[in-house]
């Protein structure tokens, strides 16, 4: 059901496209990109975390933990027609998981609006 919802992003130059065309919000453990499509249709979602975070375990932990969120909270609150990108930063491995969800929906309300004007 929630695969009908949305989509993954999957190639290099959607993620680049949305660095550097969309609009950014900084949380302690993510940084989370949006950019409006031309083209309508479900939102598109892509998980990524650099080295930075740790090695391959945290690494792998901090993106389930995110896959998680976007489960929980990109039903109600993610619009059609975005491309949106979860950059996991090493507070993710360990911020507390209901914490990480209110930032989540206050970080799309924000991206929304300043995407919307």
């Amino acid at each position: 059901m929630l695969n009908s919802l949305f989509e993954r992003l999957r190639k290099r130059s959607d993620f680049v496209t949305v660095a550097k065309a969309g609009e950014r919000y900084v949380t302690p453990a993510f940084i989370i990109q949006a950019y409006k499509r031309a083209i309508d249709g479900p939102f598109r979602t892509g998980i990524t975390a650099s080295r930075k975070v740790g090695k391959a375990v945290e690494r792998n932990r901090a993106k389930r933990r995110l896959r998680v969120l976007i489960r929980t909270t990109f039903p109600h609150t993610g619009h059609a027609g975005m491309d949106y990108v979860l950059i996991a930063r090493e507070e993710a491995l360990k911020r507390n998981f209901a914490l990480m969800e209110k930032e989540l929906v206050m970080a799309l309300l924000k991206l929304h609006k300043r995407l919307e004007s």
